[in-house]
């Protein structure tokens, strides 16, 4: 009985320090503290040589403005559709009149073509003047705009041939006097190949 009670208070602080465990142990846990991997070393990358502007697709054109591009653009598609070319003076009544944007990229390549007057009475005319355009690509390069917006009104006979209203002969009754079309810019404009010297 004696060595009961001689054991209480070691009992007794048995159970505190149990008790105490068991509170410290129920505690939150704290946060994992996240590994942060050291950075990367830098590489230094080799400096990149600006890429020369690829070359024209075809022909150059210097014209300085969109007007002189529109006649340059006008005779290469003259140039490409020889055989369909309306001859002389245009009849007062077309069959179609259509007026279409055509922008150009640097190397001549034709980026879109936007109707802003499209012959919707004849679909077929419009078809074929969208295919005539894309195959004559690539346009004139236009070196010294960067790229070129111009619009272009194509004059429809009945025969299926045409005029563009930039190289046009007019439009009147036969036998009506031709207008005069601007000279040929490819002595002048068009720097594809040499121009003729004077002494030619």
């Amino acid at each position: 009985m004696t060595q009961n009670r001689r054991s209480r208070p070691f009992l007794s602080i048995a159970l505190a320090l149990l008790l105490t465990a068991l509170v410290v142990g129920c505690a939150t846990a704290p946060a994992p503290v996240a590994s942060v991997a050291p950075p990367a070393p830098v590489i230094a990358q080799p400096q990149q040589q600006p890429q020369p502007p690829l070359p024209p697709m075809g022909p150059v054109s210097s014209a300085d403005s969109v007007i002189d591009y529109r006649l340059d653009a006008a005779y290469h598609l003259y140039g490409k559709n020889n055989t369909r070319i309306f001859k002389g003076v245009m009849p007062h009544f077309l069959y179609a009149i259509g007026v279409l944007e055509l922008q150009v990229d640097s190397r001549g390549n034709l980026l879109a073509l936007t109707w802003m007057r499209a012959p919707e009475h004849a679909p077929e005319v419009i078809a074929e003047i969208e295919r005539t355009v894309r195959q004559a690509a690539p346009f004139p390069a236009p070196v010294r705009l960067g790229q070129a917006s111009y619009i272009e009104t194509w004059l429809w006979d009945a025969s299926g041939n045409f005029q563009l209203h930039t190289l046009s002969e007019g439009q009147g009754a036969k036998g009506s006097v031709r207008r005069p079309i601007p000279p040929n810019p490819q002595n002048v404009r068009l720097v594809s190949g040499p121009a003729p010297s004077a002494n030619q």
